[in-house]
């Protein structure tokens, strides 16, 4: 298994027809102790992860939340919203399937956040992405990629998938940024930026 960083630049998509980006984490108490610490890992915390369809610089559809097939032909899919972080495997995944989405979207933004009020990265621990190459139906993972957990934003630009020519890359973006909460539109500027 690779780490994929910042450092290795884009990497080819050519022959993955399939593309999974699954995030899990960890809940935690934080310094928290005795009852209230136990209150607060039994509650879970609550992570996001986003995918943004850009065309250009403008994006134009968001797979997570409440949107879980925003292209409404299967090529943007999301698994649904994980509210706790509890139990084994990815806590939320979305898959792409390039030759079905629309030739005018160049680019998909991967994104974590802290998005729904009450929600932080300080409350989540072991924050990882994992890349499949769902080619074919397979779940085989090729890649991680890990977030630095210094950080005090709520919002991380994990990868974004570009459309070059007629193949796909990935890049690994791994930047954090405040994303206001509960904003749809903070959060499409925060991917638009990267």
């Amino acid at each position: 298994m690779i780490t994929l960083t910042k450092e290795d630049g884009p990497a080819d998509l050519d022959g993955v027809t399939h593309l999974s980006i699954g995030v899990s984490w960890d809940p935690t108490a934080g310094a928290s102790g005795g009852v209230l610490g136990a209150l607060r890992r039994k509650q879970g915390t609550d992570l996001d992860l986003i995918a943004i369809a850009m065309q250009g610089g403008d994006p134009v559809r968001l797979a997570g939340l409440d949107s879980l097939d925003p292209m409404g032909n299967g090529s943007l899919i999301h698994s649904g919203d994980n509210q706790t972080g509890k139990g084994d495997g990815d806590d939320e995944t979305v898959t792409v399937e390039f030759s079905r989405l629309p030739q005018q979207i160049t680019a998909i933004v991967f994104v974590a956040a802290a998005y729904k009020k009450g929600s932080s990265f300080q409350k989540a621990r072991n924050i990882s992405f994992k890349v499949y190459d769902a080619t074919g139906g397979s779940t085989q993972q090729v890649a991680d990629i890990w977030p630095s957990l210094m950080t005090n934003d709520n919002g991380c630009a994990v990868a974004k998938a570009l459309r070059v020519g007629g193949s796909w890359k990935l890049e690994v973006i791994n930047t954090p940024g405040k994303v206001k909460q509960g904003d749809e539109r903070a959060l499409m500027r925060f991917a638009a930026s990267k």
